[in-house]
């Protein structure tokens, strides 16, 4: 039986319908600045254009909510987006942050997700940035 749910739970989640998105959408980080040196505490600014912000669980069309990527890659772009000190979810329609940073070199780069915070199609990602603290 265990199997037989595994085997139904698997199948489901390859048909998951993804949310659309236009395909002039896109996500930018206004701060900080591509290679930028940073002393203490990072203020992280998002920009979106030809796309609005709604919370998750709310379903408005060309809407979704920022998800922050620290030191990783994209994760699937058909599945929900992870939640951990990786993957920062904003569902509550944040556009800004101020993040501790250890000292070093730091990968940044923005992803949005639906009402489910499920990536869109197509998916709407930032450039990767890389910030250092000092």
């Amino acid at each position: 039986m265990r199997y037989f749910f595994l085997l139904l739970f698997s199948i489901s989640l390859h048909s998951i319908e993804l949310t659309p998105s236009p395909s002039n959408a896109s996500v930018y980080f206004l701060s900080p600045a591509n290679e930028e040196s940073i002393s203490g505490k990072v203020k992280v600014r998002f920009g979106l254009e030809n796309f609005g912000v709604a919370p998750a669980g709310i379903q408005i069309e060309n809407t979704g909510h920022h998800h922050l990527i620290i030191d990783a890659d994209l994760p699937s772009l058909n599945l929900p987006i992870p939640a951990d000190d990786n993957y920062v979810h904003f569902g509550k329609g944040q556009t800004e942050v101020e993040l501790e940073l250890s000292k070093g070199t730091h990968t940044l780069q923005l992803l949005l997700g639906d009402f489910r915070h499920i990536p869109h199609d197509p998916p709407i990602y930032s450039k990767r940035i890389e910030v250092y603290v000092d």
